[in-house]
């Protein structure tokens, strides 16, 4: 393990969990709950506020199919995306520690950066570094 103690994650970037009929549940949350959700089926909870008008930032929450893939290979029924400042510095180091780390790493100008470590219960963790300025 790292002998390094400091922060590699500066917050939740987002929340994703599966279920067996993703529209109806998503629907059942903006209505009892009051989700914002968007057109492409989630929410995108922005952190700029009343209370924090210079916020920048968004936490994403989104529910996939039951049978997605999208969450690797394990069981686990949710995923949750890290917020991160130096994407490829935290893979590496976290290669450095011995922790399953995919080679894929995704890069859009759009969303940022994208890639994924396994815990040792085979959840897989997103890693994101949004792009600059957000």
């Amino acid at each position: 393990m790292s002998a390094t103690l400091s922060p590699r994650v500066t917050g939740i970037g987002g929340v994703f969990f599966k279920g067996r009929d993703p529209k109806a549940l998503s629907a059942w949350y903006q209505r009892h709950l009051g989700v914002p959700v968007s057109s492409w089926g989630g929410a995108a909870f922005r952190w700029q506020s009343p209370d924090n008008p210079t916020g920048v930032g968004t936490t994403a929450w989104n529910i996939f199919d039951a049978d997605t893939d999208y969450f690797g290979a394990g069981p686990s029924p949710f995923m949750i995306n890290f917020r991160v400042n130096d994407l490829h510095g935290l893979l590496a180091a976290l290669r450095a520690d011995g922790c399953q780390v995919e080679d894929k790493v995704t890069e859009d100008a759009d969303y940022g950066k994208f890639g994924w470590v396994t815990d040792p219960e085979g959840n897989r963790v997103e890693l994101w570094q949004p792009p600059e300025g957000q």
